[in-house]
């Protein structure tokens, strides 16, 4: 009788074990899977951007620096993402938004660039774009910390250090892009 109560203790412990340890792969995999859509996203804003450089260029006078800052910034945003360097990422991130909003502003003052239909189109589908990065950021932070949350818990975290589940980073936002608008700054 003593066997078959240690035997049933032994059998509910495994299978307590096993249930953790699929739930810690199911949220390891949704981590791999928010990271996907990001990059999914970020690789068709990668092949948009060359286009907009050129449709800017037509322009002999637009200011070359903020395109130089543009393809830079594209440059390290690809490097950081080949590389799933996810707090690089972050920061490349900010570059790229900061020289796009810029490039986007000084179109502004090029009515001729401005009323290209080209440009125009290159503008929607990069900012659809962005927005759509936005929102799969949110989920890809939503899905690391679900994922960094159960890594620490116990008893999860017996079995996460066990078989080595990790805790992914976070996609960070940089301190501007969570700070309030300074409208006086804007209208000043």
């Amino acid at each position: 009788m003593g066997a078959l109560i240690f035997l049933g203790v032994v059998l509910v412990a495994g299978i307590y074990c096993v249930t953790l340890y699929n739930g810690l792969v199911q949220v390891k995999h949704g981590v791999t899977k928010a990271w996907a859509n990001i990059d999914v996203l970020l690789r068709q804003r990668h092949d948009e951007l060359p286009k907009l450089v050129e449709v800017c260029k037509e322009y002999k006078t637009f200011e070359q620096e903020t395109l130089q800052r543009v393809i830079e910034a594209r440059s390290q945003v690809q490097s950081a993402r080949e590389q799933q360097d996810i707090p690089a990422l972050g920061s490349a991130e900010n570059a790229l938004r900061a020289g796009l909003g810029r490039l986007f502003a000084l179109a502004e003052a090029y009515p001729d660039l401005k009323s290209s239909e080209h440009f125009r189109q290159l503008q929607t589908r990069i900012t659809a774009l962005e927005n759509g990065i936005a929102d799969r950021r949110e989920l890809y932070n939503e899905s690391v910390n679900i994922n960094n949350v159960r890594t620490e818990q116990f008893p999860d975290v017996l079995i996460a250090r066990f078989f080595n589940f990790t805790e992914k980073p976070l996609l960070e936002f940089a301190a501007d892009d969570v700070r309030d608008v300074d409208m006086k700054q804007l209208f000043g």
